[in-house]
C-alpha cells in the first residue's frame, strides 16, 4: 500500500510529511523531537561544504538516548544486520526493500542484505517493526551472556554531627528497601582512617582499616583485601559479557544481608579521633575514592555500578585533599584561583580526574552528595561526576528535604518496576558519506573507535565514533556536532544505538534519521535571501 506524502517546498524539493498529519513543517519537526528526543542545530541542513563553513553555529543535534516512551514496545529479538562487515547497520524504516526477493539494502553502504528465515512472511502490508516509521527509534532486547546484577558502593564520611549521621544513616537505610533484591551494596566509612567493611561476616563486624594519606593502586587493594580479579571483557560493539566474580566479601546481594547492613548502619558512630580546638576533622575523602574506585575495578569491571559519596566536609588530608586543617587557613577563594594562589587546587584535581578517568574507563558511575556549611571542594572533584555521568548534590545538611528527596528520586522505578537509569552504556554514531562525526559533549569518554566517519576536526569528545557512558538517565541529554564533507544529496543518515546495562535487561536503542533537511536554493533565491539579511 503506498502511503501518500505531502511535500513541503515543492520548488525546493525537500521535504516529504505523510498527508494528513500535521499543518506546519515546525509541527513535523516537533513531532520528530517528541519521538526520538532529537534537535537539531538547523532544521535546513547546508548542501555543501562551502555553505557549512560560513555558518557561524555548527552543525549538531542534542540526543537524550533514554527519553521516555510509553508507546514504543521493546522488541524481543535481536536486531538485523547489514551483511558487511565494515558497516553492521541495523535495519531501519529508511532502507529499500525488496519484498519479492526478500532482500533489503542498506542505506549506509548500499549493501544488499538477504533477510533472515524468520522474515519470510513479510510484505508490504505485513512489516515487521523495523520497518515502520513510527519506530525510527526502537528497543531491542537482548539477551546475551551472564546478567550482571547492578551494584552500589556506599561512601559514608563519619566526620560530622550526630544529627547529621544520624540523618544520613536513616537514608541509606531507606535506600536498602528501594533496592532489588538481587542487587550487590558494599559500605566503605571513613574519616582519618578508611574502613572497607566485610558484609559477609554472620553474627560479627569486620572491616579493614587503611591509612588515609596513603594512596593505594588497584593491584595492591586487591592484595591488600585477598580479591580474585575478575577477567575483563573487551570492550566491543555488541554488548559486554562480564564473568562473575568466584567469590567477594565485600559487595552482597541485598537479599542476604538486608538485616546485618540495615544495623551496621544503625550503629555507625562519629569518627573517634579526637578534633582539638581551632582544627578541622582529618578526612581522608581522596583514598576513601580511590578505594572504592579499586574495590569495584578489581571485582566488577566494566559492569555497571554506582559509587554514592556522602560528604560532610573538604578532604583534609591526604591525595585529594583541598584544605589545611587548620581553622584559621580558609578554603580556596575565587580570587586565590584566579591568581593561581590555591595551594591544594592542582594536586586535588589531578588526584581526581586520575581517579574519574579509572571509573569511567570500568563503566562505573560516581555521585557526590556534599551537605555541609562549609565548602567541600566540589571544584575539585567535578570531574568525578562529569566523566561517569553521576549525580552532584549539595546541601546544607543530611537532614533537609532537599538531600531526602533528591536522594529518593535516584531510585525512581517506571511502571514495570524497573529503575529509571541505565548503566555501562556505549554509544555508537555511524553517518552516510557527505557528513562525519566531529565529537560529542556530555557525560561520556571516549572509546577511540576510529573510522571513516570521523573526522579530523574534533568539537569536545572527538576523535571517535563510539563513546561510553557510565550513568544514563531519562533526562541524560549530550551534544553531538557534525561536519559537512561533500556535496549533500537529497538522503544523507546518521544512526546512534545505544547498549547499556539496565536493572531487569540489556537493551539496545537504535535511532535512525534521515537528513533530508537540505534545501537547494538557486543563484536567485539564495542572492535575494542575502540582500534582506
Amino acid at each position: 500500500m503506498e502511503a501518500s506524502y505531502l511535500f513541503i517546498n515543492k520548488q525546493a524539493g525537500i521535504h516529504k510529511i505523510p498527508e494528513g498529519a500535521m499543518a506546519t513543517f515546525q509541527e513535523f519537526i516537533q513531532q520528530n523531537e517528541d519521538r526520538d528526543g532529537v534537535r537539531f542545530s538547523w532544521n535546513v541542513w547546508p548542501s555543501s561544504r562551502l555553505e557549512a563553513t560560513r555558518m557561524v553555529v555548527p552543525v549538531a543535534s542534542l540526543f537524550t538516548p533514554l527519553k521516555e516512551r510509553p508507546d514504543l514496545p521493546p522488541i524481543q529479538y535481536e536486531p538485523v544486520l547489514c551483511s558487511r562487515a565494515t558497516c553492521r547497520a541495523v535495519l531501519n524504516p529508511l532502507c529499500q526493500v525488496d519484498y519479492r526477493a526478500k532482500l533489503w539494502a542498506c542505506n549506509f553502504c548500499y549493501q544488499r542484505n538477504q533477510f533472515p528465515p524468520t522474515y519470510a512472511g513479510i510484505s508490504e502490508v505485513n512489516q515487521p517493526a523495523e520497518l515502520l516509521p513510527q519506530f525510527s527509534t526502537i528497543e531491542y532486547v537482548v539477551q546475551r551472556g551472564v546478567q550482571m546484577p547492578l551494584n552500589f558502593l556506599y561512601v559514608v564520611d563519619t566526620c560530622m554531627e550526630d544529627d547529621d549521621l544520624q540523618a544520613l544513616k536513616e537514608s541509606l537505610q531507606m535506600s536498602l528497601s528501594l533496592l532489588p533484591p538481587t542487587a550487590l551494596v558494599g559500605l566503605i566509612t571513613f574519616g582519618r582512617m578508611v574502613q572497607v567493611h566485610e558484609l559477609g561476616c554472620e553474627g560479627i563486624s569486620k572491616s579493614y582499616v587503611f591509612r588515609g594519606t596513603k594512596d593505594l593502586s588497584a593491584k595492591q587493594l586487591q592484595e591488600m583485601l585477598g580479591l580474585t580479579k575478575a577477567a575483563a571483557p573487551q570492550a566491543g560493539r555488541g554488548p559486554q559479557q562480564p564473568q562473575v566474580p568466584s567469590s567477594n566479601r565485600f559487595l552482597q546481594p541485598v537479599q542476604k544481608i538486608d538485616m546485618n547492613l540495615t544495623d551496621l548502619l544503625g550503629e555507625l558512630q562519629r569518627d573517634p579521633w579526637p578534633v582539638t580546638q581551632g582544627k578541622r576533622p582529618l578526612r581522608s575523602l581522596g583514598v576513601a575514592l580511590s578505594i572504592a574506585v579499586g574495590l569495584l575495578e578489581c571485582t566488577y569491571p566494566n559492569t555497571g555500578a554506582r559509587i554514592m559519596a556522602f560528604i560532610g566536609g573538604p578532604s583534609t588530608q591526604g591525595p585529594g585533599m583541598v584544605v589545611g586543617d587548620e581553622l584559621k587557613t580558609p578554603i580556596r577563594s575565587w580570587h586565590d584561583i584566579e591568581k593561581d594562589n590555591a595551594k591544594f587546587m592542582k594536586k586535588g584535581t589531578k588526584h581526581y580526574e586520575a581517579l574519574a578517568n579509572r571509573a569511567a574507563a570500568n563503566g562505573h558511575i560516581v555521585d557526590i552528595y556534599a551537605c555541609a556549611l562549609d565548602q567541600t571542594g566540589l571544584l575539585e572533584m567535578k570531574c568525578c561526576t562529569n566523566y561517569t555521568g553521576g549525580y552532584m548534590v549539595m546541601a546544607d545538611s543530611f537532614n533537609t528535604s532537599l538531600f531526602k528527596q533528591t536522594f529518593q528520586r535516584v531510585f525512581t522505578k517506571d511502571v514495570q518496576g524497573a529503575f529509571k537509569m541505565a548503566l555501562a552504556g556505549t554509544l555508537e554514531i555511524k553517518t552516510s558519506r557527505e557528513i562525519k562525526i566531529s565529537g560529542a559533549i556530555g557525560p561520556c569518554v571516549s572509546l577511540n573507535a576510529k573510522g571513516p566517519c570521523v573526522s579530523e576536526n574534533e568539537i569536545g569528545t572527538g576523535g571517535t565514533s563510539q563513546w561510553k557512558i557510565c550513568g544514563l538517565d531519562p533526562n541524560t541529554t549530550l551534544a553531538f556536532y557534525f561536519e559537512v564533507v561533500n556535496q549533500m544529496v537529497l538522503e544523507n543518515h546518521h544512526r546512534k544505538i545505544i547498549v547499556s546495562q539496565f536493572a531487569k535487561k540489556q537493551a539496545k536503542i537504535t535511532y535512525c534519521h534521515e537528513l533530508v533537511r537540505i534545501m537547494f536554493l538557486d543563484q536567485h533565491i539564495l542572492l535575494t535571501l542575502k540582500q534582506h539579511s
